[in-house]
C-alpha cells in the first residue's frame, strides 16, 4: 500500500472511530461533567503511556479553559506525587484496556478519600471502569495500526473526548475570551484582549505637543524631535484642540503657506480621531486601519491629552 493511500486508510479508520463515539455520548458524558463542573479544587488526570501523553493535554486544554487541572503520571502518583491530590479534587483517570496495574493500584485511596474518579476506556466492564463514579466509553473496533498494536484510533477517541469534556466545561461555566486570555498572556490572542492603550501609549514628556499659536516651523520641529509623524496641538490647560501629521504638511505646502509665519492652528486638522486609555489597543488598531491613520491621541472624557499611541508600536507588541 503506498504512502498516500495508507494515510486515508489511517484518517478513515479514526473517522469512524470518532462518530461512533458521537453516537455514545449518552447521560453519563452529563454525569460527568456535572461533577468536574462542582469541583471545588482542581481536576486530576492520571495515566500510563501513550494515555498519560494524552492525558497531559487533555489536562492543558482544561487548565485553559477555566477548569483549574493538572496531570501526574500514574506511576509516580505512587511514589510520592499522589500527595498533590487533594480531597476536593476530581480524578480523570484514563487506562484504555481499563486494568492498568499503576491506575487501578490507585483506586482504594481514592476510596478512602471519597475523591470522585472519571475514568475513560475502551472496556465499560473493566475493572477501572467498575470502580470508577462515572466511566466515559472511547472504545473503537479497530486501531489504525495494521498490527493492530499501537494505539492510534483509542488515542484518537480519548483525545476528542477530552476536548468534548473541556469545551462542555467551558460553556456551563460562561468562561469568556477575556479569561482565555488571562490563561495565555505572551500569546498574540491574549494581547489582543488585554493589553490596553494605556499600556502601549507614550506618555508625558514623549507627547508631542505644541500650542496654538506656534509657527510651523517650531511644530515641524516638535514633530521631528518626538518621532510619530504627528503632535498635538493643545491649550494652555492641555486639551486637545487639534493634531497637525505629515499629511496637514503635504497640504500646507500645496497651498504655498509660509512654514515661518503661519500659525499651526491655522493648518491643523480639527477633530481629530482618538481613544480613551482604557480600551483594547486591538481597539485603537482597528481604528487606525479603518481610517488610514498611523496614531491616535489618547484623551480622558474632558478632552486632556493623556498619551498618543502609534501603528508601529502596536505592531511591535504583536497586536
Amino acid at each position: 500500500m503506498s504512502f498516500q493511500a495508507r494515510a486515508q486508510e489511517v484518517i478513515k479508520i479514526e473517522l469512524e472511530a470518532i462518530q461512533r463515539l458521537h453516537n455514545r455520548i449518552d447521560q453519563t458524558f452529563d454525569q460527568a461533567c456535572s461533577i468536574l463542573k462542582s469541583c471545588a479544587g482542581r481536576i486530576v488526570v492520571l495515566g500510563m503511556g501513550k494515555s498519560g501523553h494524552i492525558g497531559n493535554k487533555i489536562a492543558a486544554t482544561l487548565a485553559s479553559t477555566g477548569s483549574p487541572a493538572f496531570s501526574i503520571h500514574a506511576a509516580e502518583a505512587s511514589h510520592g506525587d499522589f500527595g498533590m491530590i487533594m480531597q476536593n479534587d476530581v480524578i480523570i483517570a484514563i487506562s484504555y484496556s481499563g486494568k492498568t496495574a499503576e491506575v487501578l493500584s490507585l483506586m482504594p485511596l481514592m476510596k478512602q478519600l471519597n475523591i470522585p474518579v472519571i475514568s475513560i476506556t475502551g472496556d465499560p466492564n473493566s475493572p477501572l471502569a467498575q470502580a470508577a463514579t462515572v466511566n466515559l466509553d472511547v472504545s473503537v473496533d479497530k486501531e489504525a495500526c495494521p498490527l493492530g498494536l499501537a494505539p492510534t484510533a483509542s488515542t484518537t477517541c480519548t483525545l476528542v473526548m477530552g476536548d468534548a469534556i473541556a469545551i462542555a466545561l467551558l460553556e456551563a461555566k460562561g468562561f469568556t475570551a477575556k479569561e482565555f486570555a488571562f490563561s495565555h498572556p505572551g500569546g498574540a490572542l491574549g494581547k489582543r484582549l488585554l493589553l490596553t492603550t494605556q499600556d502601549l501609549m507614550q506618555t508625558e514628556e514623549k507627547i508631542p505637543s505644541v500650542l496654538p499659536n506656534a509657527s510651523m516651523q517650531d511644530t515641524i520641529l516638535e514633530v521631528t524631535r518626538k518621532k510619530l509623524g504627528m503632535t498635538t496641538v493643545i491649550d494652555q490647560e492641555g486639551k486637545l484642540l487639534g493634531i497637525f501629521t505629515d499629511g496637514d504638511l503635504r497640504r500646507a505646502f500645496e497651498k504655498g503657506v509660509d512654514v515661518k509665519t503661519t500659525q499651526v492652528s491655522e493648518v491643523m486638522t480639527k477633530n481629530p480621531k482618538t481613544i480613551r486609555p482604557n480600551h483594547l489597543a486591538i481597539e485603537a488598531l482597528n481604528t487606525m486601519e479603518l481610517y488610514k491613520i498611523t496614531a491616535l491621541v489618547v484623551t480622558d472624557q474632558k478632552n486632556n491629552v493623556m498619551g498618543v499611541l502609534h501603528m508601529h508600536t502596536l505592531l511591535e507588541a504583536g497586536i
